[in-house]
């Protein structure tokens, strides 16, 4: 399973220093998705929309943890599965991270 960020992970440092290693990632788009901000950057769905996002890959269950623990699942973020189009056309499921209601109050 991959795992597409639209957030700061983005930066490969950046995913050293959140994940504890390297992790590779590769360019996908999330279709019906917009990014949005309240109090912190997120996705959300939105028909029509399109994302650009990147997948990672190579995350074993110790990494989602750590993903789960930095997004704050379940306070900030659930983790859902989702299609997404990677860089070659071919669709991939993979986990996001969608806001919970946090992301209604205005920022």
């Amino acid at each position: 399973m991959h795992h597409p960020v639209g957030r700061p992970t983005q930066d490969p440092a950046h995913r050293v220093e959140v994940l504890g290693h390297a992790a590779d990632g590769t360019p996908a788009t999330l279709h019906g998705f917009e990014r949005h901000r309240s109090i912190h950057w997120y996705i959300r769905r939105c028909e029509g929309a399109r994302t650009d996002g990147l997948l990672l890959t190579n995350l074993d269950a110790d990494d989602y943890a750590t993903l789960d623990a930095y997004e704050e699942v379940p306070t900030l973020y659930t983790r859902e599965q989702i299609a997404v189009t990677d860089n070659h056309g071919a669709v991939v499921r993979c986990w996001v991270y969608l806001p919970t209601e946090w992301a209604i109050a205005p920022a």
